[in-house]
């Protein structure tokens, strides 16, 4: 019997129009999930409304973590939020959105979560049953050889390996061979579970209040590892290195004709393309090439 699945988009009221976006390409194109969940701060959940349709809902963060980590005006960054919490540093939205997808994975109903982020678009029909072979589900894991991560950048990926390994009590504390970090990926709900209660034994401490207890946090990094070398369950999962969204991660903002060609330059088995926010490509131009 397939698993039920729903799609995870954690987002904030700067990313509404492409979360828009995002949403109108789900509707066009993708089918065999259940839900849409759109977790996002409090505050923001009015905004996220409009986008709730029969199978798509806003989720307050207030609904799924602690009490204790509540978002306040960033002092040194007008119009940014920051979470103070008294186990930690203050954290980022974007490490905040990683727990909320962490305790809606942990809580939700649904047997599979495909974790989205809100500048993705799809751009090929996709059903997302294709993230699972019977009872097993895909599991992205993608060899440094395939792809080397820059010397910029590895610094971050070592910590979050280091971290990662410290979270789940791993023997190896160093870098590994592989990468986990990608767009448009698939957890097993159980296996999240699994991995939560992991950290609590290691830990000795709640889930929440190890993961938010450094900044050095990577989702894919903790949940890959933990795959991996941990729970030793490998019939539940299905490595898979393709990655089936095409991510523009650095670089000026696109125009048209740059958007035509990166879209033209897509792989058969690329159904998905993410835009990242901070590049400043325009959503208007988004949805005119993508069709939408």
């Amino acid at each position: 019997m397939t698993p039920t699945v729903a799609l995870v988009t954690s987002s904030y009221r700067g990313d509404l129009e492409r979360c828009r976006l995002l949403c109108d390409s789900i509707d066009r194109f993708v089918t065999g999930h259940r839900r849409h969940y759109l977790l996002v701060e409090a505050a923001d959940v009015e905004a996220f409304r409009s986008f709730e349709t029969a199978t798509r809902r806003a989720v307050s963060e207030r609904d799924l973590l602690p009490p204790w980590l509540r978002p306040v005006r960033d002092p040194l960054n007008r119009g940014r939020r920051i979470w103070l919490q008294p186990f930690g540093p203050p954290l980022r939205g974007w490490h905040v959105q990683q727990l909320r997808r962490f305790a809606m994975a942990a809580t939700m109903a649904e047997e599979v979560l495909v974790s989205l982020d809100s500048d993705v678009v799809f751009v090929r029909p996709f059903d997302v049953g294709r993230l699972c072979e019977g009872d097993a589900v895909d599991f992205t894991r993608i060899p440094r050889s395939i792809r080397p991560i820059s010397g910029d950048r590895r610094a971050d990926h070592d910590r979050w390996d280091s971290r990662a390994a410290k979270l789940l009590g791993l023997t190896n504390r160093g870098p590994v061979d592989v990468g986990y970090i990608a767009t448009l990926i698939a957890w097993r709900r159980d296996t999240v579970r699994e991995m939560m209660a992991r950290i609590e034994k290691t830990t000795g401490r709640s889930a929440m209040r190890a993961l938010a207890g450094s900044r050095a946090l990577s989702e894919c990094t903790i949940y890959g590892r933990f795959v991996d070398e941990a729970e030793n369950r490998p019939e539940r999962h299905r490595p898979v290195s393709q990655e089936l969204c095409a991510v523009y991660w650095s670089g000026p903002a696109l125009g048209e004709a740059e958007l035509r060609q990166y879209l033209g330059a897509l792989a058969p088995h690329q159904v998905a393309v993410g835009l990242q926010s901070f590049t400043g490509t325009d959503p208007r131009l988004i949805r005119a090439a993508v069709g939408l």
